[in-house]
């Protein structure tokens, strides 16, 4: 049996919770034991839709990430005895094996604490699914763009080889995490016109890192780009401007840049 991990593709991802829903109607008021005991209604995802906003109005986008908790080696590396991985790679916290275990909770995001049962609790990679003869769990089988993915590990390297993690050891990848965007304007304030055509060039340290030419309403964006501090030099005719772009921390929009 190959080893199994989520694959998530950030790009193609458009936010409509299916798999967060499925999550929830799959485990609430009801428990699959011995992989996972019911999960309550509210306070705990065990899938979730991260939405997350770049930029600054009107210069603004939107990107959703999904995070799956408990798919984590060092989940089981930590508690042995509570926390079983199966031979297709799928890990589940045992309900009654982990009785007490609050740290487990504490120590792990994506786990959480069930007071009334006293058990810590996340994904189990719809184990009582796979066992039942589904190729994919709950959330999977529910993503309608095909974002999300339950790949064979050696199947799918090349992919995943590509891919980036957000914790060492996680079994959840992502493809096309957005990495920072600089955008912004080109106006001319003598004719009250925004300037269309007009040669951007992003730059650090004195060379050049990307070029583009602004749309049909004076706007333009340099995406996926490293984070670092960047000047942008906009050119028009024998006009010429240049502005500071921190987008160290944050996209930036730099706003109207005046070429009169």
């Amino acid at each position: 049996m190959g080893k199994k991990a989520f694959l998530m593709d950030v790009a193609i991802c458009n936010g409509c919770h299916n798999c967060q829903i499925a999550c929830k109607d799959e485990h609430c008021g009801q428990s699959w034991l011995p992989y996972a005991a019911e999960q309550p209604d509210t306070g705990q995802f065990w899938c979730k839709v991260n939405e997350i906003v770049h930029g600054s109005v009107p210069k603004v986008n939107i990107t959703y990430q999904v995070t799956i908790g408990a798919q984590n080696d060092a989940l089981a590396e930590y508690a042995p005895d509570a926390v079983v991985v199966r031979d297709d790679g799928v890990i589940y916290i045992d309900p009654e094996k982990s009785k007490g275990r609050k740290d487990i909770a504490e120590k792990f995001d994506g786990v959480f604490w069930n007071e009334d049962l006293q058990i810590p609790q996340g994904c189990s990679g719809c184990a009582h699914l796979l066992d039942d003869g589904w190729t994919v769990p709950r959330c999977v089988d529910s993503c309608a763009m095909g974002a999300l993915r339950f790949v064979d590990v050696d199947e799918a390297a090349d992919e995943l080889a590509k891919a980036e993690r957000l914790t060492e050891g996680s079994h959840v990848y992502y493809l096309n995490l957005p990495k920072r965007w600089v955008a912004g304007q080109a106006i001319d304030l003598s004719s009250n016109e925004v300037v269309i055509d007009a040669t951007c060039t992003l730059i650090i340290d004195g060379e050049t890192v990307a070029t583009t030419k602004t749309d049909e309403f004076g706007d333009f964006w340099f995406k996926q780009v490293d984070p670092a501090q960047y000047e942008v030099r906009i050119e028009m005719g024998g006009a010429s401007s240049t502005v500071k772009a921190d987008a160290t921390d944050k996209d930036v929009n730099v706003g109207a840049v005046d070429l009169s």
